[in-house]
């Protein structure tokens, strides 16, 4: 089975290359796209890229609200959902999330614990964990950390449902291993 990845931003990102280069099937979706009501694709899992929060970079965020009641359908039916950093100060960017996460803003280069007894523990694989660009943190949260910079959490699992939703301020492309078993494993459904 191919996995098949929607990833919804306002313009095509070299992103969805990298994706389809790890063995997935990517479809760009854009903002109007997303939160039409009628509007029924199917996939895996949903990607979220980082500066989604930023209206300098993207008009995602009213759709992503607007949408937030498919969003928690999708993934309690199985879908994946992977959230990068909102990209900008405001406090209420993950709002449309069916989990409480606060997102504070802060690019910096830094060293992360990871905890490895976690499945999705890999998304760094590929690089160096002392020296990883992260564009903030979460704090407070409703989920489970899997990765820390200075004891601040850049990345949190939430099991709703059958699915998973990932939110992280690493700001560098996923390995290629973890691509593959987090959008391989996801149950395909309907958005």
């Amino acid at each position: 089975m191919i996995a098949r990845c929607g990833l919804v931003w306002d313009t095509p990102l070299v992103f969805k290359r990298y994706i389809e280069d790890c063995g997935i099937a990517c479809e760009h979706v854009p903002p109007q796209l997303f939160a039409a009501p009628f509007y029924r694709g199917t996939f895996g899992t949903l990607i979220i890229p980082t500066g989604f929060g930023n209206p300098a970079y993207s008009r995602l965020l009213p759709a992503l609200r607007a949408s937030s009641g498919r969003i928690r359908r999708f993934v309690e039916r199985g879908g994946h959902m992977l959230v990068f950093g909102a990209g900008d100060t405001r406090p209420d960017l993950y709002d449309w999330l069916p989990f409480p996460v606060t997102y504070h803003h802060n690019h910096h280069v830094c060293r992360i614990s990871l905890d490895l007894s976690r499945r999705f523990s890999g998304i760094v694989a590929d690089y160096d964990p002392a020296a990883i660009p992260c564009d903030g943190y979460f704090s407070p949260h409703g989920g489970e950390e899997l990765a820390a910079s200075d004891e601040q959490a850049v990345m949190v699992e939430k099991v709703t449902g059958s699915g998973i939703i990932l939110v992280t301020t690493i700001h560098e492309y996923p390995s290629r291993a973890f691509m593959l078993d987090f959008c391989g494993d996801a149950g395909e459904t309907f958005f």
